[in-house]
């Protein structure tokens, strides 16, 4: 389906994206009007990587073909969440920005949101577990069984997040949006 055919129907499509190192999460919800629907989801396996480099490459190539396949609307991204391991929490953060990279050299919007964010969003409780988030997707999305590995749903959850914060940017507690940074940085866009 290409953007005009999307936009004659007022339809757009969401990528969410779970970060991650070893196991990254994705998923494609389409959004007609105040409707929303399951496209696919799903997870890129990076354990089988001997490097980190080499990991980096695949989470490019793979988020790259979803763009290409699927000409998301939007990106939305869980933030990396704070933890004790400094390494950790460096891969992930490269493994994020890779994911972002690969959005915005399609020039694709991205949005990232708080974990408790998302399952605020989608649970009305921002510490349920992951098992709650997904059996709260199987409700909103009609999913037909829960997958074993979790991150598939995770990044269902942060598409359907942006869905329900109708693509306002959420970063670290702030609200915003593309419109209210271009006001606020005129010297740092080009070409408009």
């Amino acid at each position: 389906m290409g953007k005009e055919e999307k936009k004659e129907a007022k339809e757009k499509i969401i990528l969410g994206i779970d970060p991650g190192t070893n196991i990254m999460g994705y998923g494609l919800i389409l959004i007609t009007g105040k409707n929303h629907s399951l496209l696919q989801y799903g997870v890129i396996h990076l354990k089988k990587y001997s490097t980190h480099e080499l990991k980096l490459k695949k989470i490019f190539e793979r988020i790259t073909g979803l763009i290409d396949e699927f000409h998301p609307d939007s990106v939305a991204l869980e933030a990396p969440f704070y933890g004790e391991n400094v390494q950790s929490m460096l891969k992930l953060g490269r493994s994020q920005g890779v994911a972002m990279a690969a959005a915005l050299a399609r020039e694709i919007p991205i949005a990232e949101y708080s974990p408790k964010k998302v399952k605020q969003s989608v649970t009305g409780n921002g510490n349920a577990s992951k098992i709650q988030v997904a059996e709260m997707l199987k409700t909103l999305l009609k999913i037909e069984e829960i997958p074993k590995l979790l991150d598939a749903t995770d990044a269902l959850a942060v598409a359907l997040c942006h869905h329900f914060h109708d693509g306002r940017l959420q970063t670290r507690g702030r609200t915003a949006g593309w419109k209210s940074f271009l006001e606020e940085n005129p010297g740092r866009v080009k070409g408009l």
